[in-house]
């Protein structure tokens, strides 16, 4: 399956799973950490996981605690992040990934 398009917000979740890139991440933490509403930030988690950019699992837990969807990179979600990132500045800068020109 072809890579999916690397908008602005594709970015913005991919980069905080580069941030820990073997940690297992659920929504609503990604959520939080995006600003991302889940009408767009579950699409994005489901086409990443389609195209093998993102491992998932169930994840239950204790008592009453409903169980919980998990996400992680995985080597063709970090390799195809590092390429975007190396290709285009401006989208890193964007999502505060690397400094504004003429910043320090």
């Amino acid at each position: 399956m072809k890579s999916p398009r690397m908008s602005l917000q594709t970015l913005s979740v991919l980069a905080c799973f580069f941030a820990r890139p073997s940690g297992w991440r659920y929504g609503y933490e990604l959520s939080r950490e995006t600003g991302l509403k889940s009408g767009t930030l579950y699409p994005i988690l489901m086409r990443l996981a389609k195209c093998k950019m993102l491992d998932t699992r169930w994840v239950t837990s204790e008592k009453g605690v409903p169980p919980r969807h998990m996400y992680r990179l995985t080597s063709k979600g970090f390799s195809a992040f590092s390429k975007d990132l190396n290709r285009s500045a401006a989208a890193a800068r964007a999502i505060g990934l690397a400094p504004a020109e003429g910043g320090a």
